[in-house]
């Protein structure tokens, strides 16, 4: 039998492209910006260069990517 590494992975079948769309509808690019120091969510920010960026950039995606999942126990602490 064997494991699916992936199973106790909690961005698992989410997109790059929807993670960016939450964070930007419910953060906004400045808070972006000063919670990950990504300098693309604070100057002159667009979803089409941004997103290019994070699928280009190994460690910005890290970044967003743990500030999506800090958001979701946010989002689900306080029950929004």
């Amino acid at each position: 039998m064997s494991q699916n590494p992936q199973l106790n992975n909690p961005l698992h079948g989410i997109k790059l492209a929807d993670i960016l769309t939450e964070l930007i509808e419910n953060l906004g690019w400045e808070e972006m910006e000063k919670e990950t120091g990504i300098k693309c969510f604070g100057n002159n920010p667009t979803y089409k260069s941004s997103l290019k960026f994070l699928r280009t950039t190994a460690w910005a995606r890290t970044k967003t990517e743990k500030l999506y999942l800090e958001w979701l126990e946010y989002k689900a602490f306080h029950k929004l």
